[in-house]
């Protein structure tokens, strides 16, 4: 398994819930270094060993753990650049939705080792979709209902989104219903960068 996403798992942690957490987590799944490297490879086994961990350090469901990772890949800070390249899909949170399927191919284009499962998107009706997640990558559901769960937020969407089973098998689907397009105000976003970012950087 692709580093960066171990190394995702600790930056959440510790962002989220502070370092001694992480510190907790990572010694209750006996990792030999509690600071995991985004560049190496890891046997699937430490991501299972990890989730464990922090399910019973945070005491809430692995499940729960996962969209919450999810929804920190969109709304935290430290992630707006993945929130760019998230918003660049779209206009409306639907225009978003039919993007999704390019999404493996663009996280490529940024890791090239980083191996998802494929997305696509079928439309039932006007405003009812599913999402079919083919690939095997533990746990990756949960973090794709809660980021789109987070992007529906953002967009000012209204939006219910259901998802049965453990997320252990290679094909997954969500089942995403749109509610209203414009149900709130959704958060900031200009295409292009501001020239106060491009004189701070």
């Amino acid at each position: 398994m692709h580093g960066l996403i171990l190394k995702t798992l600790q930056v959440f942690v510790q962002d989220t819930y502070g370092p001694e957490a992480w510190r907790n987590i990572s010694a209750h799944a006996s990792l030999e270094t509690p600071d995991l490297e985004a560049m190496l490879n890891y046997d699937e086994q430490v991501f299972k060993d990890v989730v464990a961990a922090a399910s019973e350090v945070l005491e809430k469901p692995s499940e729960v753990f996962l969209e919450d990772i999810g929804t920190y890949l969109v709304s935290h800070p430290n992630c707006e650049g993945l929130r760019r390249l998230l918003r660049f899909g779209g206009v409306d949170f639907i225009e978003f939705l039919h993007s999704l399927d390019d999404l493996p191919d663009r996280a490529r284009l940024a890791v090239a080792d980083l191996g998802l499962p494929d997305l696509e998107l079928r439309d039932h009706t006007i405003n009812q979709f599913q999402l079919k997640i083919e690939g095997h990558l533990p746990g990756f559901v949960h973090v794709m209902t809660g980021l789109l769960r987070a992007m529906a937020d953002d967009y000012g969407a209204l939006a219910l989104l259901d998802h049965s089973g453990d997320g252990a098998a290679s094909v997954q689907m969500i089942d995403i219903t749109v509610v209203e397009t414009a149900y709130a105000e959704g958060r900031d976003f200009e295409l292009a960068v501001s020239k106060q970012m491009g004189e701070a950087s």
